[in-house]
């Protein structure tokens, strides 16, 4: 596994200052159960790619933002959303079949990043980590979203799409084998639409395609692929 955070897919965007952003993809790997000796050298290879200092969550599946401040905190924050008008912090967000979603308003100067899995999308992790930017002064947010598990693929029980369709109408689909299933990204896409964000739809589905780390394809020998963004004045 690399260490070498190659950006297989990557944005800019200029306003008052110039918003970067990067998806690594199966070649890089910033898991909890990488080997420590990877995982830290996949972060310092993160901020000598970025010019930043790599901010990252213990993501839990929750909708909880925490607002990135000068001063590191002692352990990671547990949460799945991050905001700043920080430039030179980059936000990152990790996942195997989950949602990652990178935002930003560049005339603003305001950026975020969130982790929707299956409960956060339920739970609102998206329109949460929007609105804890506008919080910080943005205004026309652009959203890009990154590879993640299909509908197609991502098998649920009945009762369990039922519960996250109630809540999120547009998460309700089926496998292409005729099972229920839930659409996390159609969720999203529905979610950011609704708090008038731009979006930008990148990569395809992660179990599909092996570029990508996906934990429903390979279980617990899965990594997890990072999104980042991150400013500079």
């Amino acid at each position: 596994m690399s260490s070498e955070p190659v950006f297989a897919l990557r944005d800019e965007r200029v306003g008052r200052v110039t918003v970067q952003v990067g998806f690594t993809d199966a070649r890089f790997d910033v898991g909890d159960h990488a080997a420590p000796a990877v995982r830290a050298s996949g972060i310092r290879a993160l901020a000598e790619a970025t010019g930043a200092r790599p901010r990252l969550m213990h993501q839990v599946h929750g909708a909880a933002v925490v607002v990135v401040t000068a001063v590191p905190p002692v352990s990671l924050p547990q949460a799945d959303g991050l905001v700043t008008d920080l430039p030179e912090e980059a936000l990152v967000t990790r996942a195997a079949d989950c949602v990652p979603v990178l935002l930003a308003d560049p005339d603003a100067g305001v950026v975020g990043a969130a982790h929707a899995g299956r409960p956060g999308v339920a739970a609102g992790v998206v329109p949460a980590t929007v609105a804890a930017m506008r919080e910080l002064g943005a205004g026309r947010v652009v959203a890009w979203v990154g590879p993640h598990v299909c509908g197609a693929c991502y098998e649920v029980p009945e009762a369990l799409r039922a519960q996250v369709a109630a809540v999120v109408p547009e998460t309700w689909a089926t496998t292409s084998w005729g099972t229920p299933a839930l659409d996390l990204g159609a969720g999203v896409l529905a979610q950011l639409r609704e708090t008038d964000c731009e979006v930008v739809v990148v990569g395809g589905c992660s179990r599909e395609d092996a570029r990508w780390h996906s934990y429903r394809r390979d279980g617990s020998a899965a990594g997890r692929m990072a999104g980042v963004v991150w400013m500079r004045p």
